[in-house]
Protein backbone atom coordinates (compact mmCIF):
# COMPACT_ATOMS: atom_id res chain seq x y z
CA UNK A 1 0.00 0.00 0.00
CA UNK A 2 1.47 3.03 -0.85
CA UNK A 3 1.56 6.00 1.51
CA UNK A 4 0.11 8.68 1.00
CA UNK A 5 0.69 10.84 3.89
CA UNK A 6 3.44 13.12 2.31
CA UNK A 7 1.64 12.95 -1.04
CA UNK A 8 -1.08 15.06 -0.93
CA UNK A 9 -4.39 13.63 -2.99
CA UNK A 10 -7.13 16.21 -4.37
CA UNK A 11 -10.56 14.66 -5.87
CA UNK A 12 -11.74 17.23 -7.90
CA UNK A 13 -14.31 17.26 -11.28
CA UNK A 14 -11.68 17.53 -14.04
CA UNK A 15 -11.20 20.28 -16.27
CA UNK A 16 -10.22 20.63 -20.13
CA UNK A 17 -6.76 21.03 -19.13
CA UNK A 18 -6.74 17.81 -17.59
CA UNK A 19 -7.91 15.85 -20.85
CA UNK A 20 -3.98 14.53 -21.59
CA UNK A 21 -3.35 13.18 -18.47
CA UNK A 22 -6.63 11.58 -18.00
CA UNK A 23 -7.00 10.15 -21.96
CA UNK A 24 -3.37 8.62 -20.53
CA UNK A 25 -4.84 6.56 -18.04
CA UNK A 26 -8.21 5.82 -20.08
CA UNK A 27 -5.71 4.34 -22.32
CA UNK A 28 -3.77 2.62 -19.89
CA UNK A 29 -7.40 0.95 -18.94
CA UNK A 30 -8.92 0.41 -22.92
CA UNK A 31 -5.17 -1.93 -23.23
CA UNK A 32 -6.49 -3.74 -20.00
CA UNK A 33 -9.44 -4.92 -21.18
CA UNK A 34 -8.52 -5.27 -25.16
CA UNK A 35 -6.35 -7.49 -23.66
CA UNK A 36 -8.82 -9.27 -21.39
CA UNK A 37 -11.00 -10.10 -24.76
CA UNK A 38 -9.68 -8.65 -27.93
CA UNK A 39 -12.57 -9.70 -29.57
CA UNK A 40 -15.04 -7.90 -27.56
CA UNK A 41 -12.89 -4.91 -26.87
CA UNK A 42 -12.03 -3.06 -29.58
CA UNK A 43 -8.30 -1.05 -29.42
CA UNK A 44 -8.00 2.13 -31.94
CA UNK A 45 -4.54 3.89 -31.99
CA UNK A 46 -3.82 6.37 -30.74
CA UNK A 47 -6.55 5.84 -28.42
CA UNK A 48 -5.55 8.65 -26.57
CA UNK A 49 -6.49 11.15 -29.46
CA UNK A 50 -9.96 8.95 -29.13
CA UNK A 51 -10.03 9.33 -25.25
CA UNK A 52 -8.98 13.10 -24.99
CA UNK A 53 -11.90 13.65 -27.46
CA UNK A 54 -14.71 11.39 -26.27
CA UNK A 55 -14.11 12.55 -22.80
CA UNK A 56 -13.96 16.67 -23.76
CA UNK A 57 -17.17 16.12 -24.93
CA UNK A 58 -18.26 14.52 -21.65
CA UNK A 59 -17.07 17.28 -19.23
CA UNK A 60 -19.45 19.76 -20.96
CA UNK A 61 -22.20 17.58 -20.56
CA UNK A 62 -24.61 18.65 -17.60
CA UNK A 63 -25.34 14.78 -17.06
CA UNK A 64 -22.27 13.91 -16.80
CA UNK A 65 -18.59 14.17 -14.69
CA UNK A 66 -15.47 13.55 -14.58
CA UNK A 67 -13.46 13.36 -11.67
CA UNK A 68 -9.82 13.20 -11.02
CA UNK A 69 -7.20 12.67 -8.68
CA UNK A 70 -4.37 14.99 -8.57
CA UNK A 71 -1.08 14.34 -6.64
CA UNK A 72 0.82 17.01 -5.63
CA UNK A 73 4.70 17.14 -4.65
CA UNK A 74 6.33 19.95 -4.34
CA UNK A 75 5.20 22.08 -7.43
CA UNK A 76 4.79 19.09 -9.54
CA UNK A 77 0.95 18.18 -9.71
CA UNK A 78 -0.15 15.10 -11.43
CA UNK A 79 -2.94 13.06 -12.50
CA UNK A 80 -2.92 9.35 -11.15
CA UNK A 81 -6.44 8.74 -11.51
CA UNK A 82 -10.18 9.40 -12.89
CA UNK A 83 -13.78 8.25 -12.88
CA UNK A 84 -16.63 9.06 -14.70
CA UNK A 85 -20.14 8.59 -14.52
CA UNK A 86 -23.18 9.97 -16.28
CA UNK A 87 -26.82 9.78 -15.21
CA UNK A 88 -28.72 7.94 -17.68
CA UNK A 89 -32.57 7.69 -18.69
CA UNK A 90 -34.97 4.53 -18.37
CA UNK A 91 -33.26 2.01 -21.04
CA UNK A 92 -36.29 -0.55 -21.82
CA UNK A 93 -34.02 -2.45 -23.98
CA UNK A 94 -32.07 -3.21 -20.44
CA UNK A 95 -35.26 -2.99 -18.19
CA UNK A 96 -32.96 -0.35 -16.01
CA UNK A 97 -35.19 2.58 -14.38
CA UNK A 98 -33.27 5.62 -14.47
CA UNK A 99 -29.79 5.34 -13.03
CA UNK A 100 -26.42 6.84 -12.47
CA UNK A 101 -23.83 4.54 -13.87
CA UNK A 102 -20.20 4.29 -12.96
CA UNK A 103 -18.67 4.14 -16.63
CA UNK A 104 -14.67 3.84 -15.25
CA UNK A 105 -12.10 4.07 -12.47
CA UNK A 106 -8.65 3.86 -13.40
CA UNK A 107 -5.93 4.27 -11.01
CA UNK A 108 -2.35 4.51 -11.48
CA UNK A 109 -0.75 0.91 -10.89
CA UNK A 110 1.61 2.51 -8.40
CA UNK A 111 -0.80 4.54 -6.86
CA UNK A 112 -3.13 1.72 -6.48
CA UNK A 113 -4.38 0.53 -2.83
CA UNK A 114 -4.09 3.42 -1.08
CA UNK A 115 -7.78 4.50 -1.48
CA UNK A 116 -7.73 6.83 -4.28
CA UNK A 117 -10.10 4.17 -6.33
CA UNK A 118 -12.46 4.91 -3.78
CA UNK A 119 -12.34 8.16 -2.91
CA UNK A 120 -12.88 8.92 -6.97
CA UNK A 121 -15.73 6.19 -6.88
CA UNK A 122 -17.48 7.87 -3.66
CA UNK A 123 -16.81 11.47 -4.95
CA UNK A 124 -18.32 9.94 -8.47
CA UNK A 125 -21.65 8.68 -6.60
CA UNK A 126 -22.39 11.48 -4.13
CA UNK A 127 -22.28 13.66 -7.52
CA UNK A 128 -24.31 11.04 -9.18
CA UNK A 129 -26.78 10.47 -6.16
CA UNK A 130 -27.25 14.30 -5.32
CA UNK A 131 -28.17 14.93 -8.94
CA UNK A 132 -31.50 12.83 -8.69
CA UNK A 133 -29.55 8.64 -9.40
CA UNK A 134 -32.10 7.02 -7.63
CA UNK A 135 -29.31 4.03 -7.60
CA UNK A 136 -25.89 3.14 -9.52
CA UNK A 137 -25.18 0.68 -12.41
CA UNK A 138 -21.74 -0.47 -13.55
CA UNK A 139 -20.31 -3.04 -16.15
CA UNK A 140 -16.73 -5.06 -15.26
CA UNK A 141 -14.68 -7.01 -17.56
CA UNK A 142 -15.79 -10.66 -16.80
CA UNK A 143 -12.23 -11.24 -15.98
CA UNK A 144 -11.25 -8.61 -14.20
CA UNK A 145 -11.87 -9.98 -10.28
CA UNK A 146 -10.02 -7.55 -8.63
CA UNK A 147 -12.38 -4.72 -9.75
CA UNK A 148 -15.39 -7.14 -8.93
CA UNK A 149 -13.98 -7.84 -5.02
CA UNK A 150 -13.26 -3.81 -5.09
CA UNK A 151 -16.83 -2.84 -6.45
CA UNK A 152 -18.39 -5.29 -3.91
CA UNK A 153 -16.37 -4.22 -1.09
CA UNK A 154 -17.82 -0.62 -1.26
CA UNK A 155 -21.43 -2.22 -1.84
CA UNK A 156 -22.57 -3.27 -5.60
CA UNK A 157 -23.61 -6.42 -6.07
CA UNK A 158 -24.00 -8.31 -9.25
CA UNK A 159 -26.91 -8.40 -11.41
CA UNK A 160 -26.17 -8.86 -15.28
CA UNK A 161 -23.88 -11.13 -17.02
CA UNK A 162 -22.82 -9.74 -20.91
CA UNK A 163 -22.42 -12.41 -22.93
CA UNK A 164 -20.92 -12.46 -26.32
CA UNK A 165 -20.70 -14.92 -29.66
CA UNK A 166 -18.50 -14.12 -32.09
CA UNK A 167 -19.09 -15.24 -35.88
CA UNK A 168 -18.56 -18.59 -37.24
CA UNK A 169 -14.71 -18.61 -37.92
CA UNK A 170 -13.98 -15.68 -35.86
CA UNK A 171 -12.30 -16.65 -32.83
CA UNK A 172 -12.52 -14.93 -29.23
CA UNK A 173 -9.06 -14.90 -27.60
CA UNK A 174 -10.37 -15.61 -24.24
CA UNK A 175 -12.41 -18.93 -24.51
CA UNK A 176 -15.26 -19.92 -22.87
CA UNK A 177 -16.01 -19.34 -19.37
Amino acid sequence: MQNLDNEPICVRPASKGDLPQVARLAAQLVRLHHALDPARFFLVEPIEDGYQWFLGKEIERKESIVFVAERVIDDDKSIVGYAWGRLEPRDWMELRDECGRLHEVFVELSMRRSGIGKRLVEETLQWLEAHGAPQIVLTSAWKNEGAHRFFESIGFRRTMVEMTRDRAGQSSATGSP
